[in-house]
């Protein structure tokens, strides 16, 4: 079978064309640098993504933090980590770096904010 995928692993988001059956690649070019082929293995066999989204604060300066993940994690699983992330409610201050959800849902990434809300 043949596909193109679009690189997201580094700025130059090379179009790389693949020739593979199930699982198995039988040849991969048009990428400029070795994650080219890790991304299209892993889009193969478990794609990943990572997620950033917000969540809300009581008592701040802003009424909501901005948060990540701190690695991506099985693309089936994104609604479900946000359900969770959405059930959260921080009080002022949050602080950058912060944990706010250690491994979620078991999946090896925490949900960090990524941005710094003092109190109101």
């Amino acid at each position: 079978m043949n596909r193109v995928f679009t690189c997201i692993l580094c700025p130059n988001g090379c179009e790389i064309e693949v020739d593979y059956e199930g699982t198995t690649l039988h040849s991969v070019s048009g990428n400029l640098c070795p994650k080219g082929k890790e991304y299209v293995t892993q889009e193969l066999v478990c794609p990943k993504r990572n997620i950033a989204t917000s969540v809300l604060v009581e008592g701040g300066e802003l009424p909501l933090v901005s948060v990540r993940l701190t690695a991506p994690i099985p693309r089936e699983e994104i609604f479900h980590v946000v359900e969770e992330i959405r059930r959260q409610c921080l009080t002022a201050p949050v602080y950058a770096g912060t944990v706010i959800l250690p491994n979620v849902l078991g999946l090896g990434a925490d949900v960090i904010a990524t941005k710094t809300v003092e109190k109101a």
